[in-house]
């Protein structure tokens, strides 16, 4: 045992210098409407709108590019169920190698056409009955190549701090920082550099209630295995938090709130009309926590991590009414 933390700032600063001009530097807005609502000052780190749609991109380059040249062009692996599997699909070709996806057979038809158009291979599977950590592992060592886990990996940890790192740069000290979690790499790389930077900040994240492996296992001091969940979060629908990742929130989490898929319909709704962002239901989450009052009390000033975009219009509309 050690008490050298597994990812630190200087980590997530190493990161950004890596991706630095590959990644995109996503804005950060703001709305007058948010804030009535809210109560706060409240600044949305737009994550959407990060190459592949999503937050997924700067951990997946920032660890596929720390790769041997050998390595490397053997290819790369990866499992998803969506956004991962586009970062590392992008990362490849980036780097000029090539990639293999496992993917779940549900996955939204929209992500499973983005991954492939990156120039990926596709392997799926049931996430219902399959491990997919276990047919991930064998795929990469039947055909030699460098597996990269959506989250069980401190260069994926650290690109992702990469996020809340320019959201602090850019507008200064927060009180709390708001954040999705599925395994719990975003919030893991975002706890890092938040306390890194101010440590009295309240780092809370957001999952969906029927998938809260993540809250379960913090107030049982270890990890807890769920059934998989059933949400339109299924960016989120992880059923035990990994171990790496755990390891770090449960140092730095200050707490988990639940929504309801109804509140995460209405967090995108008001992003779409009042914003103008579209938001996928995963990046919706820690909106829907505020617009509900699932957290208490507000904080004066709240940075939220909009994890991702990745929905076609017709999933859109079938969620949201239109």
């Amino acid at each position: 045992m050690t008490d050298t933390p597994p990812v630190t700032l200087e980590d997530v600063r190493s990161a950004a210098a890596r991706i630095e001009g590959v990644a995109h530097r996503t804005p950060v807005l703001r709305s007058r409407t948010l804030d009535a609502l809210v109560g706060a000052e409240v600044f949305l780190k737009c994550e959407n709108l990060q190459r592949i749609g999503a937050f997924k991109f700067r951990g997946a380059y920032n660890a596929a590019s720390r790769l041997t040249p050998e390595r490397l062009a053997k290819g790369i692996a990866a499992y998803s169920s969506g956004n991962h599997a586009q970062a590392v699909a992008l990362a490849a070709r980036e780097l000029g190698t090539t990639a293999v996806i496992l993917m779940p057979e549900d996955t939204p038809k929209s992500k499973m056409d983005a991954t492939a158009g990156y120039g990926a291979e596709i392997v799926t599977y049931d996430r219902y009955t399959g491990d997919r950590v276990a047919i991930g592992e064998a795929l990469a060592a039947d055909r030699g190549l460098a597996l990269i886990p959506p989250y069980e990996h401190p260069h994926v940890i650290a690109g992702q701090g990469t996020a809340a790192l320019e959201l602090i740069e850019e507008v200064g000290e927060l009180d709390a920082l708001v954040v999705p979690v599925g395994g719990g790499g975003l919030i893991a790389g975002s706890a890092t550099a938040a306390k890194g930077l101010t440590p009295a900040i309240r780092v809370i994240g957001v999952e969906p209630e029927e998938g809260d492996d993540t809250k379960r296992s913090l107030e049982a001091g270890r990890r807890v295995s769920i059934p998989v969940p059933r949400t339109i979060a299924d960016g989120q629908a992880a059923d035990i938090p990994g171990e790496l990742t755990f390891s770090i929130n449960r140092r730095l989490v200050d707490e988990i709130a639940l929504v309801t898929d109804d509140q995460i319909r209405e967090a995108m709704r008001l992003a779409f009309e009042r914003m103008k962002i579209v938001i996928e239901p995963s990046g919706a989450t820690p909106l829907a926590a505020l617009l509900a009052g699932r957290i208490a009390p507000i904080p004066p000033r709240v940075g939220v991590i909009v994890s991702g975009g990745n929905i076609s219009a017709r999933r859109f509309a079938e969620l949201c009414g239109g």
